[in-house]
């Protein structure tokens, strides 16, 4: 399934949005676990207390359909055009980190951050209007 183009074509506000819908595609996935262990020791069973004062909450996520999963996978293809570097830049950004951090983890400014994003933004729009296909 291919993602439809937008009406406008291609600009790094719509590739950045379709790269936000894929980050929260992937937090919604189930967690990877290994295959083949498992644990044989009792369960522990907790009174009303101590399961309130738990530090750990339940986490209750919805799988994701699997159009989104398709969608997500397109998506993860787009940043095969881009360098590695540039590939950690965009994902720390459709997950929503601050430029303050992104700027923190590469060793320059927030602003040096926030243009470096919109480079890579620019190279996955201009070759999805040229049409190219992943490396």
């Amino acid at each position: 399934m291919a993602i439809p183009t937008p009406r406008g074509g291609w600009s790094a506000d719509e590739v950045a949005d379709y790269l936000i819908q894929a980050s929260r595609t992937a937090h919604k996935l189930p967690p990877v676990r290994v295959q083949g262990h498992f644990n044989v020791w009792p369960t522990i069973v907790r009174t009303d207390y101590e399961r309130m004062a738990s530090d750990d909450a339940p986490v209750y996520r919805f799988p994701p359909t699997p159009a989104e999963v398709d969608y997500m996978l397109e998506v993860m293809g787009w940043v095969q055009w881009l360098e590695v570097e540039q590939r950690h830049l965009v994902w720390m950004r459709a997950a929503r980190y601050r430029w303050y951090d992104i700027g923190k983890r590469f060793g320059c400014a927030p602003r040096t951050a926030q243009r470096r994003w919109e480079i890579a933004m620019y190279i996955v729009a201009s070759n999805l209007v040229r049409g190219s296909l992943v490396r």
